[in-house]
């Protein structure tokens, strides 16, 4: 058996990975080039979990690794192992990502519908969205107070589950069960029957 093979350390090595970490953080390629074989296949997973389409994946580990790279001087190992870490900023840019692509999806409907709207339906337009404002109003206002509070930081506040987590200081667990309760409900009041 080679010597090499049995000395080196294990591809998931929290120590390993620590050390090439600390090494990338001071602006070493090779040690940067090392995590990265021994985490992009990881990252890949975890960013393609959320993201589902492949290049916009591969996309998101691209940007995945130059945070590791612009921030691993900012590693602190006593918070977490540097997977943990890893994942976590996947998780964050696969998140945005989606949140993005569907908001210029979203954006880009808008503006085909509006495009195919005559001048004179300005005011049925209007009419229109004040009308689904009001009901949207009404079904918020329906919810708990907690659940809405998460929901609003949430969809209105752009901000993650885990940063709601953190602004309300509640568990992650209870603010994901507020806000798919409170989306549920607001589900059954929006969709028509």
């Amino acid at each position: 058996m080679d010597t090499q093979a049995r000395d080196a350390p294990a591809p998931e090595d929290p120590t390993y990975l620590t050390g090439l970490l600390q090494e990338t953080g001071e602006g070493c390629h090779e040690a940067f080039t090392e995590f990265y074989r021994r985490t992009s296949r990881r990252v890949f997973g975890v960013v393609r979990r959320v993201v589902v389409d492949p290049g916009l994946s591969e996309e998101v580990t691209q940007e995945v690794f130059i945070v590791v790279w612009q921030d691993a001087s900012k590693y602190d190992c006593v918070l977490g192992s540097p997977t943990a870490w890893l994942f976590t900023i996947a998780h964050r840019k696969a998140v945005d990502k989606v949140r993005s692509h569907q908001s210029s999806i979203n954006r880009d409907a808008r503006w085909a519908a509006a495009s195919w709207t005559r001048p004179d339906d300005e005011v049925a337009t209007s009419f229109t969205d004040r009308m689904e404002a009001l009901q949207l109003m009404d079904s918020l206002a329906a919810l708990s107070p907690l659940q809405r509070e998460a929901i609003v930081l949430a969809y209105f506040g752009s901000l993650t589950y885990r940063e709601v987590a953190e602004s309300l200081s509640e568990p992650l667990p209870t603010i994901k069960s507020r806000i798919r309760d409170g989306l549920k409900h607001l589900r059954g009041q929006l969709e028509p029957a």
